[in-house]
């Protein structure tokens, strides 16, 4: 018997009849004696439509009261999915955020797990009782309901796994696993059956959408195992989120990510002096801009430097506001925007043993005449941004250029 927690995102309770199949699908964990506890999403479109009830109710709102609204979506799901289950013969009860409770900061809109009582839940445990829990919601200290952001379900599943000590947790989705690149532009692309968490940490991040990146941070650091499967065909194997301990052979290269609709910000002559890169990033930050591959060049007389950073194409406006407000500080000859641009990465925990790994990125894009307009690189990743209208070809390029489609073919 194991301990498991299962997580639907809204696509897979969009209607009543998807959520009788998730019904089914826990039924079949249950009736091999598994305890089960369900983490669900709102029903697709619901919270969209939540969202649109307050901002026209009024564009700028108290977020205490966004919270209630929105938080409102989960409420129905788990309730309908209680109702499904036990209409099967599973018993089961639903918990809502502060029913358990899950204890957050008091960040409404983009709140942050503290702490999760599991007391009420392994109690029911005990008495064969399937629990169902909303996600992407929680309670603050002051008692209010707050929510984590888009995505926020998936970081709700993997902290109650935590909590709850599971032998693991699964991620029912649209898709039936993480694969080397999106199978919309590589139709060869092909699943993988294991990745490690750094590496799938840096896939969500750098473009690809299967996982919320916090949830995937949460489980890397709390070493919960999480298994990436189809809601839509439970019985086919996913993919398995694990340390890389467990993965017998790493290939170099494990994906080729992608992030279109991105924007290139370049500073050109800022004066070089102590703390001028905190005083320009600092109230970009304030403004809840995400900043992204900074790099920053410094001129052949040091007194002068080269910043140039990413942000995303609708963040361009918000970051020209606040840049101008520097101006005065920053000094800067000139500031530039380029909107349009891709960030293309590549990712594998192979490549801090193997040499030649950017070498062979660079000579790729060079053969295809596609431009590099600067690079960023870590221990298990490079990207690259380049000019959106390459992207495509790009990605098929690198996909091809190390080999990822390989095994497939030869199945």
């Amino acid at each position: 018997m194991a301990r498991i927690v299962m997580k639907f995102g809204g696509t897979s309770v969009g209607d009543i009849e998807r959520i009788q199949h998730v019904a089914r699908t826990v039924k079949a964990q249950a009736d091999a004696g598994h305890e089960i506890a369900v983490v669900v999403s709102a029903m697709a479109g619901t919270t969209n439509q939540l969202v649109g009830w307050t901002r026209n109710i009024a564009q700028v709102h108290d977020t205490r009261e966004y919270d209630t609204v929105v938080a409102t979506g989960e409420q129905i799901t788990v309730g309908l999915l209680a109702m499904a289950l036990n209409d099967l013969g599973v018993p089961a009860r639903s918990w809502l955020g502060w029913q358990l409770p899950i204890r957050t900061t008091d960040m409404h809109g983009a709140a942050r797990i503290q702490s999760i009582d599991v007391t009420g839940i392994e109690e029911r445990f005990s008495q064969g009782v399937c629990a169902v829990v909303a996600g992407f919601q929680g309670i603050s200290d002051a008692g209010r309901i707050t929510t984590l952001g888009r995505g926020g379900s998936d970081t709700s599943a993997v902290a109650l796994a935590a909590a709850l000590g599971a032998d693991r947790c699964d991620i029912y989705t649209d898709v039936d696993g993480v694969y080397t690149t999106d199978p919309r532009i590589v139709p060869q692309a092909r699943k993988r059956p294991m990745i490690a968490f750094e590496e799938m940490l840096e896939m969500a991040s750098l473009g690809a959408k299967v996982l919320q990146t916090r949830s995937v941070e949460m489980a890397y650091v709390h070493q919960v195992r999480l298994c990436v499967r189809s809601s839509f065909a439970p019985e086919t194997p996913g993919t398995i989120v694990c340390p890389e301990e467990e993965i017998m052979e790493q290939e170099v290269v494990t994906g080729v990510a992608y992030s279109r609709n991105e924007a290139q910000v370049t500073l050109r002559g800022v004066k070089d002096r102590p703390g001028v890169a905190a005083q320009i990033f600092g109230p970009l930050a304030d403004a809840g801009l995400n900043v992204d591959m900074i790099i920053q060049n410094i001129s052949s007389d040091g007194e002068q430097a080269d910043i140039t950073f990413t942000v995303l194409d609708d963040q361009v406006a918000k970051a020209r506001e606040v840049l101008d407000e520097l101006q005065d500080m920053m000094q800067a000859e000139e500031v530039i925007f380029k909107p349009g641009v891709s960030k293309i990465s590549i990712i594998g925990i192979g490549m801090r043993s193997h040499a030649g790994v950017a070498a062979k990125m660079f000579a790729c894009l060079a053969e295809r005449s596609i431009n590099i307009l600067a690079i960023t690189t870590s221990e298990i990743k490079i990207s690259v941004l380049i000019d959106e209208a390459y992207t495509e070809l790009a990605v098929r390029s690198l996909h091809e250029a190390y080999g990822l489609a390989q095994a497939q073919q030869a199945q």
